[in-house]
């Protein structure tokens, strides 16, 4: 009995997460439909009802994706697949805590430094005719709606999305979409500045310039600039 007692106890195993198990579900099923991009998933109700789960485990999941940037979901319309999933896709969640505002955007600031500043440098190398099309349009819709409104949250993010995208790395885009919540939360009352970052405005137009001349120096120059005005500005205006 002695000898019995001292074996190690093998421990039973706990039951898997419910909303990881939607996730895997839901991975296999755009697998064996063969789902391609821009194709709808199917309903939250139809989720429920085939997985046996609540509503609230279902968003879970939706919303696990959505940072990912895998899916997208569309007001009145669904659910739709951003790009293809499969058992052998690599996830790499982050998570923050957005509590202390302040503190975590001058965090999320210091890895932006690396990865915009690399991600500027790719895309001046690598961007295509397309690509520049792409981010002159999104600068150019920046540029109209600060001159209107003074402030231009949202088009600054979707310039800096464009840039990412041209890097024709995915993981430069999915980092930053997972970082995105904290960034549109913030966007939406920067310290109720109105002005936050406006310095930083006019350096977004000679990044572009720089990605345009394939400059990779000068991109992260630009990038730089635009970073520091953000650091200066969130730490003045939330003293």
């Amino acid at each position: 009995m002695a000898e019995q007692s001292s074996r190690p106890v093998i421990r039973p195993l706990p039951p898997m997460d419910r909303a990881r198990q939607v996730t895997q579900a839901l991975v296999d099923y755009v697998a064996d439909a063969r789902l391609r991009a821009g194709d709808r998933l199917p309903a939250e109700r139809e989720l429920m009802e085939a997985l046996a789960v609540g509503r609230s485990t279902i968003r879970e999941a939706i919303r696990h994706f959505q940072a990912l940037g895998v899916i997208e979901t569309r007001k009145g319309s669904g659910t739709y697949l951003l790009k293809p999933i499969s058992k052998a896709t690599i996830h790499m969640p982050l998570s923050l805590d957005t509590v202390h505002l302040r503190d975590v955007l001058l965090q999320t600031l210091e890895v932006r430094r690396g990865i915009e500043c690399e991600a500027g440098m790719v895309a001046a190398r690598r961007r295509t005719p397309e690509d520049l099309r792409r981010i002159e349009q999104k600068l150019d819709e920046m540029e109209r709606v600060h001159l209107e409104k003074g402030a231009s949250g949202p088009e600054d993010l979707a310039f800096h999305l464009a840039i990412y995208d041209a890097t024709h790395n995915p993981l430069f885009r999915q980092l930053l979409e997972q970082m995105r919540e904290t960034f549109e939360r913030f966007w939406e009352h920067p310290f109720d500045r109105q002005d936050f970052a406006r310095r930083s405005f006019p350096y977004h137009r000679t990044l572009f310039n720089a990605i345009a001349a394939q400059d990779t120096e000068a991109a992260r120059r630009e990038t730089l600039k635009i970073l520091d005005v953000v650091e200066e500005d969130i730490k003045d205006m939330s003293r």
